[in-house]
């Protein structure tokens, strides 16, 4: 089974994907740490790197072609990144979103930064992105109908968050089988 989980900075998409691969058994692969290696490469931060992007395609189609190719390779896999769901064909399309007092919150935890701080740059990089999938893509990443599930991360703890993932894809493994012997 294929599974994306995409959403916003700080909406615990990394702590979540990767407690999920654990309890299915299923690797997992990052679009955030494969765009965060490349800005190491060019020896930028990510909201630099995120500038950076702006002005060339390349980098976000190489990120979503590495992460396609890697869908393609395999019959069991968890992507997770914010355009995942528009590029992998997967079995299970999932979105998690969460207020930005919260998300700044978690990311200046992780990051030691100001919360203030954090939330003008979330902010910055969300417009840089939205910019960038339209105008790339001719994705408004605030449309949602493309996921089976979106889930309010504010509301549970990373550890309910796969619970409700998991409990999802039965219910829809469910109803597909009874589709089909109904057929």
């Amino acid at each position: 089974m294929i599974v994306t989980i995409g959403g916003l900075a700080g909406s615990g998409t990394t702590t979540a994907t990767k407690i999920l691969s654990k309890k299915m058994g299923v690797p997992y692969i990052s679009a955030g740490d494969i765009f965060r290696q490349m800005a190491a490469e060019h020896n930028m931060d990510i909201l630099q790197f995120s500038k950076f992007a702006e002005n060339n395609i390349e980098i976000d189609k190489e990120i979503d072609q590495r992460q396609a190719k890697m869908a393609r390779e395999s019959q069991n896999l968890i992507v997770e990144g914010r355009l995942s769901a528009y590029f992998v064909k997967a079995d299970f399309k999932v979105c998690f979103i969460a207020p930005l007092d919260i998300r700044a919150d978690r990311i200046s935890h992780r990051e030691n930064k100001h919360p203030d701080t954090v939330k003008e740059e979330i902010s910055q990089r969300g417009e840089s992105e939205a910019k960038r999938y339209q105008e790339i893509h001719g994705i408004d990443i605030e449309n949602l109908e493309i996921y089976d599930l979106i889930i309010n991360t504010h509301s549970f703890h990373a550890e309910s968050v796969s619970n409700i993932i998991i409990k999802a894809i039965e219910e829809k493994k469910s109803i597909k089988q009874l589709k089909k012997s109904l057929n």
